[in-house]
């Protein structure tokens, strides 16, 4: 990858680390539900004026079945499912679990026709960071029926995830990632508004819950999304996957200095463990060239800051 392409993988690794932490802050007093309908929309808001000035909504109408797509499978059912789950399991957990999307991408990309390169190199950081992440968090955070039903939404969220960049690698390298981006947030965001608002809450959420919120809507998700897009279309969607082995890294430092959980002794072995990970993943041999020989695909994907 390129040097701006590994200060984008690194700053959406530490972005994708917070949500875990703020999920937990507003669950006490938001519904799942209503997380996830702030975060997609505030992100709407933020990110569906600048498409329309750049005339790149119309993705929408072209790419119809792909954007509802991804909308449903990126933000709709995991952003959901991620919020119920961190009532019954703590915030250190769901970063474990949502460390199997690069596992689960793999195959994903084969059965979306996307025969990315997966060597015994490659293949075995992807084992060792799995290893690795259970490493650095342990186990047994998990009891009870709905602590297993949380952990059942978490698999569920990370299915998910490991299927959005491939419809985005499949079906939608051709456009522009900030129209892609903001009609499918907007179609999220429609989606959600009904069952949002049969659970608003009786009273006022604190400051906390709200700004909890607003960064989880405008940074973790209209910010790192644009960081994903540019992503895949510059390292595929397999390799883009890898950033989730280091956000248990920021889950557990925020987990031990803000929420009080407990690492112990295996977290600096688990470290360890992941950022070798990283490294034996992200390896691909020379560059892939078929994204060079599409007229004008990533190229213009992003806004020039």
């Amino acid at each position: 990858m390129t040097a701006r392409a590994w200060l984008v993988f690194l700053g959406l690794g530490i972005v994708w680390g917070l949500p875990y932490l703020l999920i937990k802050l507003a669950v006490r007093e938001l519904s799942p539900c209503d997380i996830a309908w702030g975060r997609i929309t505030l992100a709407a808001l933020l990110l569906a004026p600048l498409a329309w000035r750049r005339g790149t909504l119309t993705v929408l109408r072209t790419h119809t079945a792909a954007i509802c797509a991804f909308a449903l499978l990126e933000f709709v059912l995991p952003y959901w499912l991620i919020a119920a789950s961190e009532r019954w399991i703590p915030s250190s957990v769901a970063g474990i679990l949502i460390s199997g999307v690069p596992l689960a991408t793999v195959p994903a990309a084969r059965w979306f026709g996307l025969h990315e390169p997966l060597g015994t190199r490659r293949l075995s950081g992807l084992l060792g960071g799995l290893l690795g992440v259970a490493v650095l968090l342990g186990f047994g955070s998990v009891t009870g029926t709905r602590g297993w039903i949380g952990v059942a939404s978490m698999v569920f969220a990370t299915l998910c995830y490991a299927t959005g960049p491939m419809i985005v690698q499949r079906h939608l390298q051709d456009v522009d990632s900030l129209g892609a981006l903001a009609a499918s947030l907007v179609v999220a965001s429609a989606a959600l508004t009904v069952p949002a608002a049969l659970s608003l809450p009786e009273r006022m959420p604190s400051a906390l819950a709200l700004g909890s919120l607003a960064v989880l809507g405008a940074l973790c998700t209209a910010a790192s999304m644009l960081g994903m897009f540019y992503l895949i279309k510059r390292a595929g969607a397999a390799r883009t996957a890898v950033v989730t082995y280091i956000n248990p890294i920021i889950a557990a430092g925020l987990g031990v200095f803000v929420l009080h959980e407990r690492i112990g002794w295996s977290g600096p072995l688990g470290l360890v463990l992941i950022l070798l990970s990283v490294g034996l993943s992200t390896h691909r041999g020379p560059p892939a060239r078929a994204l060079a020989a599409e007229p004008g695909g990533a190229r213009h994907a992003l806004p020039r800051k």
